[in-house]
């Protein structure tokens, strides 16, 4: 049986996407919070980004960034999802699952943990926040 156990919540700020041409979408990441119990961290630097590519009404995402823990650990973050454009009657949510790296033993645990996810997108006028709930699965 699929056990998800809380790890944390994350505020994630897009700038406006470029579009590359061929359904390819680039969104800079401006800013990053997470929260959990076992782990909080911001954005580190400004190598962040999400690489959406849209077929249709599906947004596939493709996101890196790395993350700079309260106590100076950095922390590589990837994750792919699936965004259906089409569902606007409820709200448009992103599905991730998230993958953790880190050489820092006090977070070294974060290496074993697959986790999934669902944001809700709150687009504005420079940009969208996506407020996300982040799960550990065992």
């Amino acid at each position: 049986m699929i056990e998800l156990i809380p790890l944390a919540t994350a505020v994630v700020d897009v700038a406006p996407p470029h579009g590359v041409g061929g359904g390819r979408s680039i969104g800079d990441i401006r800013a990053v919070s997470l929260e959990g119990e076992r782990v909080t961290a911001s954005l580190a630097g400004a190598a962040a980004a999400d690489w959406m590519s849209i077929a249709g009404t599906v947004a596939a995402i493709d996101v890196r960034m790395t993350l700079r823990t309260h106590d100076d650990a950095l922390i590589y973050v990837t994750y792919g999802g699936r965004l259906d454009l089409a569902d606007r009657a409820n709200g448009l949510h992103a599905r991730v699952a998230p993958v953790f790296e880190t050489g820092d033993e006090r977070y070294a645990w974060l290496n074993a943990v697959q986790a999934v996810g669902k944001g809700k997108l709150i687009p504005g006028p420079d940009g969208t926040r996506i407020e996300y709930e982040f799960y550990e699965i065992r």
